[in-house]
């Protein structure tokens, strides 16, 4: 993963950041990005926030608390349901537009693999949800 790179494309695109997301595997696109094993099996949501500017943040489950350390930043835990939205509101804090898988209107079926409930999560912390699909171009 090329950190310097991503956050140059991130502001260039005028972007806060570029939220990876996945849970059981669905997203192999961000295992290529961020050079993680996609062999490994996934049974909990995890979460990675490259910021525009700044250290990365790490989110994993207790259960797979190393999921996500070959990747760079703060790495933060959590168990229930609460701490997940807590914990990720935190990540966010400050991002008012963040890139994620996501196609408006499925416009891009490779590309949209967060699920329309986790859209709706990342939105309810007053965050813009932009698609990712010309970073993953970049990166891919």
């Amino acid at each position: 993963m090329d950190l310097e790179r991503i956050q140059a494309e991130l502001q260039a695109a005028k972007l806060d950041g570029w939220l990876f997301y996945d849970f059981h595997n669905r997203d192999p696109i961000a295992y290529r990005v961020l050079g993680l094993d996609f062999g490994k099996f996934t049974s909990r949501r995890w979460w990675y926030f490259i910021p525009a500017e700044g250290q990365p943040k790490k989110l994993a489950h207790k259960v797979e608390a190393r999921k996500l350390d070959g990747l760079p930043g703060e790495k933060r835990l959590y168990l229930s349901w609460k701490e997940l939205h807590s914990a990720l509101a935190e990540m966010l804090e400050g991002s008012a537009r963040v890139a994620m898988q996501f196609s408006p209107e499925a416009a891009i079926p490779y590309v949209s693999t967060v699920d329309g409930g986790t859209i709706d999560l990342i939105r309810s912390f007053g965050v813009e949800v932009a698609s990712s699909a010309d970073l993953v171009q970049t990166f891919e």
